[in-house]
C-alpha cells in the first residue's frame, strides 16, 4: 500500500509540474519577441517546441502511473476484502 499512495503522490506532482511547463512554454511561445532567446533563457530548452513536447510526455506518464495506481488500489481492497482475484 506505500507505494500505491507513493506512486500516487508522484503522479500528481508530475503531472502538475507538466501542466505548468505546458503553460509556460505557450506563454513564452505567444509573448515574447524572441522566443527562442527566451525559451533558453526561462526553460533550458532550445526552442518552446521541445519544452512543450516534453511536456506533453510527462503528462501521459503522469496519467499512466495514475491508471497503475488505481489499478492496485483497487486489487488490493479486492484482496482485502477477501473476495477472489480474476484477471
Amino acid at each position: 500500500m506505500f507505494f500505491t499512495k507513493l506512486g500516487r503522490i508522484v503522479a500528481w506532482v508530475i503531472f502538475c509540474t507538466s501542466v505548468f511547463r505546458v503553460a509556460i512554454g505557450f506563454l513564452v511561445a505567444f509573448s515574447a519577441e524572441d522566443p527562442a532567446s527566451a525559451a533558453q533563457r526561462y526553460l533550458g530548452k532550445v526552442n518552446t517546441g521541445e519544452a512543450i513536447n516534453e511536456g506533453i510526455y510527462a503528462i501521459g506518464i503522469a496519467i499512466a502511473l495514475g491508471i497503475l495506481t488505481e489499478i492496485s488500489s483497487n486489487l488490493s481492497k479486492e484482496n482485502q476484502s477477501g473476495k477472489k482475484l480474476s484477471l
